[in-house]
């Protein structure tokens, strides 16, 4: 084995929160740093996101309202947040010749190119900064003594020797962009609590006939709820030839996971969410006057998208071709219900392949919010999804990995 010089800091994942932590702790350069990846280029996965554009961020400058749009481990990101939120995260990248516009949503995008031109900035201003990269190359052993790990082992066959180590591999979503989870295994030998990992941000997969007959059709202002639960979510979905996805799917499909684990689960969607149940007997009340003389199936076409309307009419079980003014004011009322809760039964999701972050990770109990520095490991410190925390879409999950990215590579020393 070929065997590294000592250097000050060794990164591990050349992901967001990586590649942030190298160019913070790089901006002292009398330090030797190395940054691993086992891709043949920085940020595979950030390429994906926000549609390949890169969602950089969410327009929210309190970040006391900003930890609550994470399913777990935002109070973990207040210390954090403080010290590098939003605005910082801004100032970072327009300091450094890069601005960023707010698009729909509040989301944060660049105002010129994508996400290729993001991960091109880091990789060039790390370079410009002497941090040595080592790619197409996966830690397969770290080694430790007395709490303190002196080296790792690579699957080239090198070792890398450092006095600080930085792990932000990421979680296991998306593992054909490297983040396969294989280092949580390493890391548990290391004596790290490794909270159960699961899909996070995954579309949910069904039965119901109906909906994959309309895949493609993206459903707005519609409010998704758990069955049996408290939990719902207004917004945009869309429906699949798999199941659901789209916005509110997401961001309700951690828990939705962690559920179908206990058995079966139903949703409740709500098509029409501004009105409630009475309003929408009066809508209807005044829609069937204006068709009165119609069949019912053409009566509700002012009402819903046109695609919707076959698959409504049947659940509803009223007869198609009866006239208007002959539905009873008790099917009308069955109408209004059954547009304020149709039932489907979630069956599954698409799993790591297609999730877009990963619930679970490092126990937050073992790692210091301030610095990010391992309780367990004297010299170790992470960032980014190896963590165990999770947000909405919009910008949040890659926030979670600029401030903790930050917080290492400014404490490593």
């Amino acid at each position: 084995m070929n065997t590294s010089p000592i250097y000050d800091l060794v990164i591990i994942g050349g992901g967001p929160a990586g590649m942030m932590a190298g160019l913070i702790a790089s901006q002292n350069t009398k330090l030797k740093i190395a940054m691993i990846d086992r891709n043949k280029t920085f940020g595979r996965k950030l390429l994906l996101t926000g549609k390949g554009r890169c969602n950089i961020t969410h327009h929210e400058f309190d970040f006391k309202k900003m930890i609550n749009n994470y399913n777990q481990g935002g109070k973990f990101l207040y210390s954090g947040f403080s010290q590098f939120g939003v605005k910082e995260t801004l100032d970072f990248f327009k300091q450094r010749g890069l601005n960023l516009k707010v698009e729909r949503g509040n989301r944060y995008f660049p105002s010129e190119g994508d996400s290729h031109d993001i991960v091109n900035f880091f990789e060039t201003k790390l370079k410009e900064n002497n941090v040595v990269f080592i790619k197409s190359s996966n830690v397969v052993k770290i080694n430790a003594k007395n709490k303190k790990i002196y080296s790792i082992e690579l699957s080239d066959d090198r070792i890398i020797q450092g006095k600080n180590f930085i792990i932000a591999t990421g979680g296991k979503s998306y593992p054909i962009t490297g983040s396969n989870g294989s280092i949580f295994n390493v890391l548990k030998r290391l004596g790290h609590n490794i909270t159960p990992l699961t899909p996070a941000l995954v579309p949910l997969t069904t039965q119901t006939e109906w909906i994959k007959k309309l895949s493609g059709l993206a459903l707005k202002n519609v409010t998704l709820k758990i069955k049996g639960t408290k939990q719902s979510i207004f917004g945009e979905m869309l429906l699949t030839h798999f199941g659901l996805s789209g916005p509110i799917v997401l961001n309700i499909s951690n828990d939705i996971v962690k559920r179908l684990e206990q058995g079966k689960v139903i949703v409740s969607l709500d098509l029409k969410p501004a009105l409630t149940e009475q309003e929408l007997n009066l809508r209807l009340q005044k829609d069937f006057e204006k068709y009165r003389n119609h069949d019912f199936k053409n009566s509700l076409k002012d009402l819903l998208p046109l695609n919707l309307i076959e698959p409504v009419l049947d659940l509803s079980k009223i007869n198609v071709h009866k006239k208007v003014h002959q539905v009873t004011k008790e099917e009308r009322a069955n109408l209004a219900k059954l547009l304020k809760n149709i039932e489907v039964e979630i069956n599954g999701h698409l799993g790591f392949e297609t999730a877009i972050v990963t619930s679970g990770g490092i126990d937050l109990k073992e790692v210091d919010q301030k610095t990010m520095k391992s309780k367990i490991i004297s010299n170790l410190y992470f960032a980014g999804e190896i963590l165990d925390i999770d947000g909405k879409t919009g910008g949040y999950n890659l926030q979670m990995c600029w401030t903790t990215g930050y917080l290492a590579g400014k404490n490593f020393i």
